[in-house]
């Protein structure tokens, strides 16, 4: 029997241990000499009161999103891939070349070629690591982590040599044609004189990454593939007595993953920037480490720690400039909710477990939330079942 519902595993977990960073945040807020209950207004007005607000908002949480879900599917085969930064990083050079080097009649066929090419060169840079880790045992954190160094002086190269336009100084590459130009927030939602999400970078991509949260949930729950995936996860042992191979579910599990981190540059490189720029990532990648961690891996978690992400990032933005709190302020919140879901995670979870327990003790029943959030993996504890003998 699971020790509590999957819904609060989800859901009530992670939001006990927001409610926990909040308060620790409003202390150390209150001990610079600002008032706790302004700043958190200023956060919510400069992330989410107009649409300027949630076009940033989602600008970052569309990262987030991706290397999230790179890392939240690693996590289900018990692999960590903290190489997300170099995998996003090497995906836009796959979006910059079909960009650049291609002609494009219309944005449709550019976003739909952006998205093979940067998955796939995001996989490709998540190749080598796995197969070291499947084939020679090389710790996947150690290798996935140089590879990060190693795309960042692969991508300086490219920029201040073959990639870089004549007759300029900047670190990048020429604007991308008319033709790969993907529609922003402000050309989707504005009308006539109505001008809405005016200045901000957020794009169609936000839509790309809802559907691989959908795509993601329907691999890991509803395919075979998923499930051997999380069956190596919990045991590998027994997944390989199952006749589940751990080298095909290391390389296949990797590919996906650096695919879904690759994918983040469709966001900064062809929607924002429209070129390819050094430091485009600016450490999503490990973000997408505390997004899988405080979305428990699940991509319904995945989605909200994003959102909740983004809020930090452009509340804290507007925090930094409205108050004297200086910007740094906001990287303490954020370590306060990466340690409360992360390090700190027993120490709310086992209050919670005792709760669901002793209501099952006392005969209240638990209702299973509907949707998404209802499937699990099969409980390690449970015994296997045996078939029933007559007397």
């Amino acid at each position: 029997m699971e020790r509590m519902p999957r819904w609060a595993d989800v859901l009530l977990v992670p939001l006990i241990s927001l409610i926990l960073a909040a308060a620790i945040s409003a202390i150390v807020i209150l001990a610079i000499g600002e008032n706790p209950w302004n700043a958190l207004k200023i956060m919510v007005t400069g992330a989410l009161g107009s649409s300027y607000a949630w076009g940033y908002t989602l600008y970052y949480a569309t990262n987030f999103i991706f290397t999230g879900l790179a890392v939240a599917l690693a996590n289900h085969a018990r692999l960590f891939n903290i190489g997300g930064d170099g995998q996003a990083t090497v995906g836009g050079l796959g979006v910059a070349l079909i960009a650049l080097y291609l002609p494009w009649p219309h944005w449709t066929l550019a976003l739909l070629a952006a998205i093979v090419a940067s998955a796939a060169f995001g996989a490709a840079w998540a190749a080598i690591p796995a197969y070291l880790q499947a084939k020679r045992g090389s710790h996947i954190v150690i290798t996935t982590i140089m590879f990060n160094y190693i795309a960042y002086a692969l991508l300086t190269y490219l920029l201040t040599g073959p990639m870089k336009p004549s007759g300029t100084m900047e670190t990048a590459t020429a604007p991308f044609p008319e033709g790969t130009h993907i529609p922003s927030f402000r050309d989707l939602f504005s009308h006539g004189e109505t001008i809405l999400f005016r200045g901000t970078p957020a794009n169609v991509t936000f839509f790309v990454a809802v559907l691989a949260c959908v795509l993601v949930w329907m691999l890991i729950w509803k395919t075979r593939l998923g499930y051997e995936i999380r069956a190596f996860g919990f045991s590998e042992g027994a997944a390989r007595y199952a006749g589940i191979g751990s080298t095909k579910i290391i390389v296949v599990t990797m590919l996906l993953s650096g695919a879904l981190a690759g994918l983040m540059a469709i966001n900064n490189t062809l929607g924002e920037a429209e070129r390819l720029i050094l430091n485009a990532v600016e450490g999503a990648g490990f973000i997408g480490i505390a997004v899988a961690l405080m979305g428990r891996s699940h991509p319904l978690g995945v989605f909200l720690a994003a959102v909740l992400f983004g809020f930090l990032y452009q509340g804290g933005a507007e925090l930094s400039l409205s108050t004297s709190i200086p910007r740094e302020m906001v990287v303490v919140i954020q370590a306060l909710v990466i340690m409360f879901t992360g390090a700190l995670d027993n120490m709310v979870r086992m209050p919670v477990e005792r709760l669901f327990a002793n209501r099952r003790a006392r005969g209240t029943p638990v209702a299973p939330l509907a949707g998404p959030t209802a499937e699990r993996a099969p409980d390690r504890a449970a015994p296997p079942s045996t078939p029933t003998t007559a007397e």
